[in-house]
């Protein structure tokens, strides 16, 4: 028994360090941000092309709908995620309680439904933010 807890602490130590040994530096000043190419796909929603190409200011209002649009599809996304978990947790602790597994099985079902809405509305923001980026250009 004593030799398990001596190893378990040993793996857990070993483990902490191997961590805490690869921090990156953080700097207090990074300098100037990189431009970024409107034909990179870095930007997913091409927001940074629309404002550059189409001489759109960042106060424009379709811009800030389409950042709050991407903001909440995010958090929302987000959300999704810790039902998922919680749902997992529920049914594995449910020891045999159908009740409690069946819970944790319609808490999944609407998870996943409302993850397939998620991606079907960042889906539609990207058709129309790329539309309207076309739209503006010419």
């Amino acid at each position: 028994m004593k030799n398990k807890k001596m190893s378990s602490i040993f793996f857990t130590i070993l483990f902490s360090i191997s961590f805490l040994t690869f921090i990156p530096n953080v700097f207090a000043d990074a300098g100037q941000p990189p431009t970024i190419p409107c034909n990179d796909n870095t930007d997913l929603l091409g927001l940074d092309c629309v404002g550059q190409n189409s001489k759109l200011s960042a106060n424009d209002p379709r811009i800030i709908v389409t950042h709050i649009i991407n903001v909440s599809l995010s958090l929302l996304g987000i959300i999704v995620t810790v039902l998922i978990i919680y749902a997992g947790f529920l049914w594995m602790t449910a020891g045999g309680d159908e009740a409690q597994a069946g819970k944790a099985r319609k808490i999944i079902f609407a998870a996943v439904i409302g993850l397939i809405i998620i991606l079907l509305a960042y889906a539609i923001t990207r058709f129309v933010a790329i539309n309207l980026y076309q739209a503006t250009i010419q």
